[in-house]
């Protein structure tokens, strides 16, 4: 069995345990070690990547361009490694469900489901299976951020499907104008093509459908307003998952595009991914720095630290892709990290609001510490992952000769840093308020080793990540050169 199969077969394969067997006290442990079996196989993957290059096959019997394609390169092997450790911690952070709200056995089977979709999607060749991804994603998604049928998890359901649809149509019509012109949906083959063709300019009518397809996925400026509707509304479990992966698969799908076929016009597309980017980034952090719900206050950053990650792909040059991707990677980590937080917050105190919350930090300082340490992350405070992430993107923006976008993305990091601060203070530091201490006193709960080893694996793998930040650009920078040359790509899989 070819290896490149794994990150598909595993998720399948636990996906229909858990259809199967469905007695509680075995369904954790067998999420949890086939979370453990993906994280082996995606290290595997990341290392074969490494030192022997792209890894490709093609079902069915078929040759590129003809046959279904999995193709692997540094920048799905990376993606695949980084989710697959928030999978793990999610899937042991899930057993602490609380109970008669979510029946768990189908939170696993979703789960396993949005998995299988999210690397099919970081895996794929062609563009009609990756909408095919796209859409397992999206019915699986919706069962996640529905389950539990709260009227306002209902509310926020509808509004998560209804603009996400919308993309799909979008991708949809996109796929239809470019078999239309070309006569393949195969990547490395519409990559040959529009490489070769004089006439490839045209091609920017299918570029701004796929544009407005994935930046729906990522939230990008104007298209985030579906996400702060409505990850606020799923338990924290299911918040915590797609914070972490659901709007970088839209970052995947927009990198690998605009690095392999819309390469014809990067003068259009750079401005508008540039002012795109500045919006995205100061939009996302002046709406969280007006919250005081920490769900709501972590879900508009996500928005805003989606624009750095545009930025990288503006700058188009390999420091610049390779900062856009290590600063993806690391805050896949450390934002599924703090929404961690929150549900232990709130696990302790009964509420997501600040306003209730106080007195943290004497109760559980543990719990203090590992909020502070994904919070200055995505703060950008060294020696952290965000700091060596930031500074990439921003070395990258002054050599490229962007100012205007880079000292948008410093000045960002100051809203951001308000924000981790506003939390600090609200949630650890101050008394809590009298007039909540009841409430406090009555979802009062002592947070054991089970319920704190999610957020300290995630933490671990973020000092990591800063300490070994040399390692991780290297990587990074193999990912990019890839990326800028893709006709390493497009030989790995016609057979060239």
């Amino acid at each position: 069995m070819a290896i490149e199969l794994l990150p598909i077969l595993i998720p399948m394969l636990f996906m229909i345990l858990h259809l199967v067997i469905k007695r509680y006290r075995y369904i954790g442990i067998m999420a949890i070690a086939g979370s453990m079996i993906l994280l082996a196989s995606s290290i595997l993957i990341l290392v074969r990547v490494m030192k022997t290059g792209i890894l490709t096959t093609v079902a069915g019997g078929w040759d590129a361009p003809f046959g279904i394609s999995i193709v692997i390169d540094p920048m799905s092997a990376l993606f695949l490694l980084i989710s697959s450790i928030i999978v793990l911690a999610i899937s042991v952070y899930a057993v602490r469900f609380p109970e008669g709200k979510v029946y768990l056995p189908k939170f696993y089977f979703f789960f396993f489901t949005l998995i299988m979709g999210v690397n099919g999607a970081f895996i794929t060749g062609d563009i009609f299976n990756l909408y095919v991804w796209f859409e397992v994603m999206l019915l699986s998604s919706f069962v996640l951020i529905t389950l539990g049928f709260s009227k306002e998890q209902l509310k926020g359901g509808i509004k998560y499907m209804a603009i996400n649809l919308i993309g799909s149509l979008f991708f949809l019509a996109g796929i239809g104008l470019f078999y239309g012109k070309t006569g393949t949906l195969n990547m490395a083959h519409l990559s040959e093509i529009l490489m070769n063709d004089d006439q490839s300019l045209l091609i920017n009518s299918s570029a701004m459908l796929f544009f407005l397809a994935f930046g729906i996925k990522a939230a990008i400026f104007p298209l985030y307003f579906w996400l702060p509707a409505s990850y606020h509304t799923p338990d924290i479990t299911v918040s915590s998952l797609f914070a972490g992966i659901l709007t970088k698969v839209g970052i995947y799908a927009m990198i690998r595009f605009f690095t392999l076929f819309f390469v014809q016009d990067p003068l259009f597309w750079n401005e508008q991914l540039f002012i795109i980017a500045g919006f995205t980034m100061v939009m996302g952090g002046m709406a969280a720095s007006a919250q005081y719900e920490t769900r709501k206050i972590l879900s508009y950053h996500i928005i805003s630290q989606i624009g750095y990650m545009v930025m990288g792909l503006a700058i188009f040059t390999p420091l610049g892709i390779a900062g856009g991707i290590f600063f993806t990677l690391h805050n896949m980590i450390a934002k599924t990290n703090t929404f961690m937080v929150a549900g232990l917050i709130n696990r302790m105190r009964g509420s997501f609001d600040l306003k209730e919350l106080g007195g943290l930090f004497r109760e559980s300082p543990r719990l203090a510490v590992l909020f502070m340490i994904p919070a200055l992350a995505l703060a950008g405070i060294p020696p952290l992952s965000g700091f060596f992430a930031k500074v990439i993107l921003i070395k990258a923006g002054f050599e490229n000769g962007n100012y205007v976008i880079t000292l948008i993305a410093i000045l960002t990091g100051l809203l951001t840093l308000y924000s981790m601060i506003k939390i600090w203070n609200e949630a650890f530091l101050k008394s809590q308020p009298e007039a909540y201490k009841e409430k406090g006193e009555k979802h009062a709960y002592t947070l054991g080793f089970a319920d704190l080893f999610p957020s300290v694996l995630l933490a671990a793998v973020t000092i990591l990540m800063g300490i070994f930040a040399s390692d991780v650009f290297e990587l990074t920078m193999k990912a990019a050169e890839y990326l800028m040359h893709p006709q390493i790509y497009i030989e790995s899989v016609m057979g060239r």
